[in-house]
């Protein structure tokens, strides 16, 4: 018969410490790495008060899209967060109205750019005549609104704001968990902010009016 082969025994695969501590390093540095690039692009907020209710409310968190407009401007409608004019250390949270070179009119409650109404299916209740006032957007600056305008300290108490205020965009609710979403934008088209010296004059006329794009549109439904 013949004789059955022998064949050497696989001894056990060691492992040095030294490849278990490179190892371990890589992974400490990658989660670090995912964990710094995270804390650059986005930062987190709470809501406070009850100036963008019925779409926002206290107690809510927010992460903030840092980069949103590192290569393009805010518009008209977006929700974005940004350092209290009168005290950087506070942010507040607010809707992007009228845009550099603009004139902003709040007539009977109604906000009008350029003398044309702007439509707001965002806002459950208009403010009264406390809100009415008329301003000018300079150049790379934002004319900012709360949701809750009877309620709202924004633009219409301490005027447009220096983009360099913006933090960010409101990019999604996080907290609690059964709100969880990504924040909405109304889209009233693409715009180029543009200075002009000489803003023209609003009117109470019935101009056309300022409509934000329906999302049947905006995702083809």
């Amino acid at each position: 018969m013949p004789n059955p082969e022998i064949h050497p025994q696989k001894r056990p695969r060691l492992v040095s410490r030294g490849a278990l501590w490179r190892d371990a390093s890589e992974i400490i540095l990658l989660i670090a790495s995912i964990y710094t690039l995270v804390n650059v692009a986005t930062a987190r907020a709470v809501v406070e008060g009850a100036s963008m209710k019925p779409n926002f409310e206290t107690g809510q968190l927010i992460i903030v899209n840092r980069f949103a407009y590192f290569f393009d401007a805010p518009q008209r409608g977006d929700v974005i967060v940004l350092h209290n004019p009168n005290n950087p250390q506070e942010d507040f949270i607010k809707r992007v109205i009228g845009l550099p070179g603009e004139t902003v009119q709040i007539l009977d409650g109604r906000v009008y750019i350029n003398g044309s109404m702007l439509e707001e299916p965002y806002i459950a209740k208009f403010c009264d005549a406390i809100c009415d006032g008329l301003w000018y957007v300079g150049p790379d600056e934002y004319f900012v609104l709360g949701d809750n305008r009877g309620s709202s300290h924004d633009s219409h108490s301490f005027g447009s704001i220096p983009r360099r205020l913006i933090v960010g965009q409101a990019w999604i609710r996080y907290f609690p968990l059964n709100q969880f979403s990504i924040i909405h934008h109304p889209d009233y088209g693409r715009v180029n902010p543009t200075y002009i010296p000489l803003p023209p004059t609003p009117t109470r006329m019935p101009l056309p009016t300022l409509n934000p794009t329906p999302e049947s549109e905006m995702f083809g439904g």
